[in-house]
């Protein structure tokens, strides 16, 4: 890892999102809609469709492609074996997107994938050497990054969009000002990943914070953790049966304690409490103290196997996760 940027896997745009986050009903919609009509984001009459503004069905696209929920056939997008698993109205493990741990894993989704369709979401969670800094301090950090990376340097409204962006996906509202709507429209909210912003009474600069809750992630379900962790494990450590130190899942910038804010005691807790009831799993502590997790089956799969236990009542044993085929599923790797 050390010869990797911190850009290194993610696509070289910034600002795809048009300024929209995902909001409620979203992914659902954009399934639907390919699921009869590959084309359909396409069609002049999308945004009836999908009952939306114009300006919106590029951004819906953009959100489904990121999560990896959608991937390009030709000129159109089909929905991927993870969309099928995940929103499949008989058979998927969460439909409408009901549950908190739907949330946390498409969080995992956007911002462990290669190619990482957010740059800005991958940077922040995974990079940034502070918990707090101000909008413009992060767009100055992005703009290095983007130039360390070889990718073109990106307009500074560019670079204010995903920041903006971001904050709104994330960050509460102000709760002396935010509208109800608002704060409705925004789902991963509820994830708690970032402060709130102070009010702007001093400087416009230092009123624009973004923090990071480094212990967020305490909140995630620990068979979600286990599931990054393992293909965490799947995609830097190699796809046989072995092991990885639980300091890597917790301090590197692709691993579960970066990008879910985990601590890593709460990762040790959550790997623990899955590794009894998994018998291809186990901590185990070497000679010197250090910790690590054990699989004695290929991790990927595993991953599978364990991310059921997140959706207890999932209606499907069916494995879908990984990629079937070039043409209808992301690249996990």
């Amino acid at each position: 890892m050390s010869n990797r940027t911190p850009l290194t896997g993610c696509l070289p745009g910034f600002g795809r999102h048009r300024g929209y986050p995902p909001r409620y009903g979203w992914l659902r919609k954009v399934y639907d809609a390919l699921l009869h009509d590959p084309a359909a984001l396409r069609r002049p009459d999308a945004t009836v469709l999908l009952g939306v503004g114009k300006s919106m069905v590029p951004s819906m696209a953009f959100w489904s492609q990121a999560f990896g929920l959608a991937a390009h056939s030709g000129q159109d997008l089909v929905p991927t074996d993870r969309a099928h698993w995940l929103l499949d109205e008989e058979t998927g493990a969460d439909p409408y997107l009901e549950l908190d741990a739907s949330l946390w894993l498409l969080h995992w989704w956007l911002v462990s994938s290669e190619p990482c369709h957010v740059p800005a979401w991958r940077y922040l969670f995974g990079h940034s050497p502070l918990s707090r800094s101000s909008r413009a301090e992060l767009q100055g950090r992005l703009a290095a990054a983007a130039e360390a990376a070889g990718h073109r340097s990106p307009a500074a409204s560019v670079l204010a969009s995903d920041v903006a962006c971001l904050v709104s996906m994330y960050a509460p509202g102000d709760p002396r000002a935010a509208r109800i709507e608002d704060e409705l429209s925004n789902p991963f909210r509820t994830l708690h990943l970032l402060d709130p912003e102070p009010p702007a009474d001093r400087t416009a600069d230092r009123g624009h914070l973004v923090a990071l809750r480094r212990m967020a992630g305490r909140h995630c379900p620990a068979s979600l953790q286990a599931y990054a962790s393992l293909d965490f494990a799947a995609r830097s450590a190699g796809p046989a049966a072995g092991s990885i130190s639980l300091a890597r899942l917790a301090s590197d910038p692709l691993g579960p304690g970066r990008l879910l804010l985990t601590g890593t005691a709460d990762l040790r807790r959550a790997l623990h409490q899955v590794a009894d009831t998994h018998a291809d799993l186990a901590v185990v502590q070497s000679g010197d103290g250090e910790e690590t997790l054990v699989y004695s089956r290929p991790p990927a799969p595993l991953a599978e196997d364990v991310l059921g236990g997140a959706y207890p009542a999932l209606r499907s044993a069916t494995s879908c996760l990984r990629p079937a085929d070039a043409g209808n599923s992301p690249s996990m790797s």
